[in-house]
């Protein structure tokens, strides 16, 4: 077990937050290394004669983050990814030339998962699950989760959508991967596929292994640019209540006039809900579902919500398109875990899941709000957009068309002080750059960016 110098200023606050960030120092260096044991939270906190609840916040904030690892009866260690010239959280696979699939600057903070209120769910599920339900089901969902999630749908996002006509899959990337191949296979050939101009290039592979042939559509300030969709396309991807990455809203005009392609083309609108259920300071914006639930697919999760490694979603789509998803999950896998699927409709059934959200918003609220401050008091050259939603805001900076300087130095340097940060190159406009939130506190938000002000010169902007 490794004893730990760590420096506490008792006297400035966020004692939690010092202690974690001495251990993630402690990392960086190399004075701790990974598989390193870390003393009981009892006896650090009697070392450092703080409150054991203290230490407790810290550790659990860095196993949140990847950093440490906590095992019953193994105790508290450094996580083998960790170490010198690895970022938390990040495994050191990526070092190595594989694909990272870890922390992203839309992802949520996941040391704010409802452990005690999903604890319970699972609990009241296996106390009262009868044992017939732990056999194969349908493929589609379980009925008390599709029944739950179209109510959810209705009352939350003003969707027109019954029980048969959701089907849960495993999260929006493989629900919208679905109803492409569903697509392809009625039409026995590869679709055309319009996507938002910039978008996340994340879903571009996904959607052309699933068949799809993609054409950037540019977005303005209204949205996508419903005029340039191309005369043949077969469906069109959009994000309507909270654009990715731009953060805009679709416009009422823009609304009508998509919906009216869909009705003249017979084309597919595939509505990527993806963290529409956090805002700030708007109103709730409805989804296009309900206003042409026969032309319009919905696709959310709880990725956003709870937290990613769940691996739950689901699409509400027409009838005919719900009937070939729930075909082609039955012909890929067989359904998701029905543990979780019931844990779910039991959070959402009681409360408990819309209770949890509320204090997201006010909590992530906290840290965007410290976020746009610090900018535009350290950073004043930097333009931040679509910050009414979501868990990201998006940057460009002051400088012209070109986008005004080197954004993969400041995305490098915003990194290097601990904020999480992606460039986005769309093939229309220019660039920008994706800053995430979610994962850090207030103080913690500000403190990045003093740093990466202290960091960068204006220089970077060419």
């Amino acid at each position: 077990m490794a004893d730990l110098h760590l420096v506490v200023d008792r006297a400035a606050g966020g004692l939690a937050a010092q202690i974690a960030r001495e251990v993630r120092e402690a990392v960086r260096s190399g004075r701790l290394v990974p598989g390193a044991r870390l003393p009981a939270t009892r006896d650090l906190a009697r070392d450092l004669g703080l409150s054991r609840g203290v230490v407790v916040e810290a550790y659990e904030q860095l196993v949140a983050e990847g950093l440490l690892e906590s095992r019953t009866g193994a105790g508290t260690r450094i996580a083998a990814g960790a170490g010198r010239g690895a970022a938390p959280g990040h495994p050191a696979d990526e070092r190595e030339g594989r694909p990272h699939y870890g922390h992203r600057p839309t992802s949520p903070d996941l040391g704010l998962f409802p452990r005690q209120a999903w604890l319970a769910a699972v609990r009241h599920v296996l106390a009262t699950l009868p044992n017939d339900a732990l056999d194969y089901g349908d493929p589609g969902g379980v009925p008390a989760l599709c029944r739950e999630v179209a109510a959810y749908l209705g009352r939350v996002r003003a969707a027109d959508a019954s029980p048969d006509d959701v089907v849960v899959v495993t999260g929006v990337a493989q629900g919208l991967s679905l109803v492409v191949q569903a697509l392809v296979r009625d039409r026995g050939r590869g679709i055309v596929l319009a996507v938002e101009d910039p978008t996340s290039e994340r879903q571009i592979p996904l959607l052309r292994r699933a068949g799809a042939h993609t054409v950037p559509v540019p977005v303005d300030r209204e949205g996508i640019v419903v005029e340039a969709l191309p005369g043949d396309a077969d469906a069109v991807l959009v994000t309507p209540a909270h654009q990715y990455p731009t953060g805009v809203v679709l416009s009422p005009a823009r609304r009508a006039a998509l919906i009216g392609w869909a009705a003249r083309t017979g084309a597919l609108v595939l509505e990527d809900d993806y963290d529409a259920e956090v805002r700030f300071d708007r109103d709730p914006v409805g989804c296009l579902q309900g206003l042409a639930p026969d032309r319009v697919v919905l696709a959310g999760s709880v990725s956003k919500a709870l937290a990613p490694g769940l691996r739950l979603g689901w699409i509400a789509a027409p009838p005919r398109v719900a009937r070939a998803v729930r075909l082609a999950r039955g012909e890929l896998d067989l359904g998701s875990p029905v543990i979780d699927q019931y844990a779910l409709a039991h959070l959402i059934a009681g409360g408990a899941y819309d209770r949890h959200l509320r204090r997201m918003r006010r909590e992530y609220r906290r840290r965007r709000d410290a976020l746009v401050r610090a900018l535009a008091e350290h950073l004043p050259w930097i333009t931040v957009h679509g910050i009414s939603a979501g868990l990201h805001l998006y940057a460009q900076l002051d400088g012209g068309a070109d986008g005004g300087g080197d954004l993969s130095g400041l995305a490098e340097a915003a990194r290097a002080a601990g904020l999480s940060a992606e460039v986005v190159t769309p093939a229309h406009g220019p660039p920008g750059l994706v800053i995430g939130f979610a994962r850090l506190p207030a103080h913690r938000v500000t403190d990045a960016v003093r740093a990466l002000a202290g960091n960068v010169s204006r220089d970077v902007r060419g």
